[in-house]
């Protein structure tokens, strides 16, 4: 069976290390914030090309905080996209403000800015684009239009560790960039965990204190916040595993373009080759009869994911933003004909082979069928 992620198979390479820096960590008696999550954040900080990280214990804390941070709350918009995991919209729907969704560019699946404009009202306070996958938005156009607007950046970079465009990495276009450190993210923790990235002093320290109940000092409560701390062993884990990073993110951008090369005249793939600005966290395909291929995998013992087969405009918990079917068409498109193949920087080339054979084998049987 070639399974979709195997993160044993990362533990196996740096387990040593790993274990070292929780027994110190348990040795110390540290176990919430503290020194190796602030040696983290310093880090990430220098490694994102930020003045500031924040880590706190979710990417959706990250967005949540980030948005609090900002001062968007109740009765105001923010302009997002569908096309992403739900917990980009839950966390601005959790901050008490409004998403507003504009669709996707059909060629590179992340935010249209020409949709942007049109969307922008006096109530809209911030753009929020996700660079889903991995692949970086269209930065350069987004900003310039928060700029004409006077509206904030968000970036949701949840998979987009290390992407970078002429020099400038995922975190740092915006106003406020926003991880996310689940174990299955380029950069993962063993366990929950996210960060907020700012060259802005005043939203760094906004969230230092929104993490930690609203607290400036101890017992001293200046707003009203949260309990969103990060554990001081995934702060050691995230220390061990971060200068490993761009190796990684270099094995999964070999294996994705491996997957291109391959597969481009069968199946509708990311466009290419993957650079830089891609930071392959999952490496989608489009397909019409998406869950006929997902069966035929399945057959061949090799394992798939979606992401993600509903929009979130689409989903139940939302149907009171009032939207419905053919509202964000690229979006929809996206949900119905996507399909996740495997890929982790420990993929053996045998199970590369043996995902492009099947699909090789597959496609062509489909194209029999419609001869």
């Amino acid at each position: 069976m070639t399974p979709f992620l195997d993160l044993r198979a990362q533990y196996r390479a740096i387990g040593p290390d790993l274990e070292r820096a929780v027994i110190s960590t348990m040795r110390a008696g540290t176990f919430v914030l503290g020194e190796p999550v602030e040696r983290f954040e310093a880090d990430f900080a220098r490694y994102c090309g930020t003045s500031f990280a924040v880590a706190v214990n979710s990417g959706t804390s990250a967005i949540h905080l980030a948005l609090l941070a900002a001062g968007i709350g109740p009765g105001d918009e923010v302009i997002t996209v569908s096309a992403t995991f739900v917990a980009t919209t839950a966390a601005i729907v959790n901050a008490g403000a409004t998403p507003v969704f504009v669709d996707i560019d059909p060629v590179t699946w992340t935010m249209r800015p020409d949709l942007i404009a049109a969307k922008v009202t006096s109530r809209t306070k911030a753009i929020m684009p996700v660079h889903l996958h991995g692949r970086l938005a269209d930065m350069a156009a987004i900003t310039a239009l928060a700029q004409r607007f006077g509206l904030v950046v968000i970036e949701d970079a949840a998979q987009a560790h290390g992407a970078e465009r002429a020099g400038v990495r995922a975190g740092a276009f915006g106003d406020i960039g926003c991880f996310s450190f689940y174990p299955g993210k380029n950069l993962g923790a063993c366990g929950e965990g996210g960060a907020i990235t700012t060259n802005r002093a005043d939203i760094a320290a906004a969230v230092r204190s929104l993490r930690d109940w609203g607290q400036e000092g101890k017992y001293n409560h200046v707003r009203q916040g949260f309990n969103f701390r990060m554990d001081a062993i995934q702060g050691a884990i995230l220390g061990v595993k971060l200068p490993r990073l761009d190796e990684w993110n270099g094995a999964r951008r070999r294996i994705a373009n491996g997957y291109g090369r391959a597969l481009s005249s069968r199946v509708s793939v990311p466009s290419g080759p993957i650079g830089m600005d891609h930071a392959c966290h999952v490496y989608a395909i489009r397909v019409p009869d998406r869950d006929a291929i997902r069966a035929g995998l399945d057959e061949a013992g090799i394992a798939t994911g979606i992401h993600y087969p509903c929009p979130v405009h689409l989903q139940p918990a939302y149907r009171w933003l009032g939207y419905g079917a053919g509202d964000l068409p690229q979006s929809e498109a996206l949900a119905r004909e996507t399909l996740s193949l495997p890929l982790y920087p420990e993929l053996p080339s045998d199970d590369v082979d043996a995902v492009i054979t099947a699909l090789t084998t597959l496609t062509a049987e489909r194209l029999a069928r419609t001869a």
